[in-house]
């Protein structure tokens, strides 16, 4: 039977792998540091929400950002980098709607279904597209403050769901086997 261990190391990026990695490149040197590495409950838990709330927010480099931020917290390196994929081209309109129409809610402004998908819509490409005579920072202003709060808020409830999600299923797993050992030792000699 194999642990919860193994079982993350089988769909974890190798360190190899995230070394190779073109935009982790600058981050080489400091990845020899062993508690990027560690498969504890804190570690990856604390990975877990790192790369949820970079996946959520910053929709270019956000392993990147999410690598340097487990560097900075001691969280593991491979689950921060993987749970960045949150977000990826297939799902950013449907989280750039609801984040729109989550901001728009929250300023206390009218929501337009048709409005909030043109600015979702405008968000990938702007993202997406090389930079230009427009500076990322311009690109991000464009975009809107609905928009931006309702990632912001996206990014926050994710990022404590996923350390909390990561914590009950490990404790549930250590608790599935300590039951499966008892089960297997049978009952206390009387």
């Amino acid at each position: 039977m194999r642990t919860m261990r193994e079982r993350f190391r089988r769909y974890l990026p190798s360190a190899e792998r995230l070394q190779a990695s073109p935009s982790l490149r600058w981050l080489r040197p400091l990845l020899d540091r062993p508690w990027l590495w560690h498969l504890t409950r804190h570690r990856v838990a604390a990975g877990a929400a790192i790369g949820v709330f970079f996946g959520f927010l910053i929709p270019v480099l956000q392993i990147a950002a999410a690598a340097a931020a487990a560097l900075l917290l001691r969280a593991n390196l491979p689950v921060a980098a993987v749970a960045t994929l949150v977000s990826n081209p297939f799902t950013y309109v449907p989280i750039g709607v609801a984040a729109y129409q989550t901001g728009s809610a929250l300023l206390g402004e009218r929501v337009d279904a048709e409005q909030a998908r043109a600015r979702a819509e405008t968000w990938s490409e702007q993202m997406a597209a090389e930079p230009g005579d427009e500076s990322w920072s311009a690109r991000v202003l464009a975009i809107g403050k609905p928009l931006m709060l309702g990632l912001l808020v996206f990014a926050s409830v994710g990022a404590v769901f996923a350390w909390a999600a990561v914590h009950a299923l490990w404790i549930a797993g250590v608790a599935v086997r300590r039951r499966r050992r008892r089960a297997q030792r049978g009952p206390p000699p009387a």
